[in-house]
């Protein structure tokens, strides 16, 4: 079992990552736009 705060840079990199999508989803979700980004790996316009 290993610690959940215990992680390689790569690890921590990886949910920097993540938690940048979720938020930027949610803030969409809700109509805030946050300017251009990635999705699909498409990158689109505001």
């Amino acid at each position: 079992m290993v610690r959940p705060y215990v992680l390689t840079p790569e690890e921590r990199w990886e949910r920097r990552l993540q938690r940048e999508r979720r938020r930027t989803l949610w803030l969409a979700v809700h109509g805030i736009d946050v300017g251009p980004r990635r999705i699909h790996g498409v990158e689109v316009a505001a």
